[in-house]
């Protein structure tokens, strides 16, 4: 009932930026905590950038100082702003959503992933 459409992806040289978004549509109450995540070839999915309603990010130590998560909560979209790339980066990037239907049934959906790969 809830989909996460994510876009933005691409081919960027090592040292260039990116800018990720991601819109949720459908029967949404409320959106609780986004966040994206990423997976590369044979490693396990990991979480990027999260945010709560209230704005508060967090980011590991692989992308902090570089990667920048914001929210619109008015369209229901989120944002990874990301600077300085390295080849590392290169991976799936996937949005996360979680929070309420109007029928108040909590959600937990997820994008279809967008491909960002890094050049070295």
């Amino acid at each position: 009932q809830v989909q996460l459409v994510e876009s933005g992806g691409g081919l960027v040289q090592a040292g260039g930026s990116l800018r990720l978004s991601c819109a949720a549509s459908g029967s949404i109450y409320r959106i609780n905590a986004m966040g994206w995540y990423r997976q590369a070839p044979g490693k396990q999915r990991e979480l990027v950038a999260g945010i709560t309603s209230d704005a508060t990010a967090n980011y590991p130590d692989s992308v902090k100082g570089r990667f920048t998560v914001s929210r619109d909560n008015a369209k229901n979209t989120v944002y990874l702003q990301m600077n300085s790339l390295k080849p590392e980066d290169t991976a799936v990037y996937y949005c996360n959503g979680q929070g309420q239907t109007r029928s108040l049934r909590r959600f937990d959906s997820w994008g279809q992933g967008t491909q960002v790969t890094v050049s070295s």
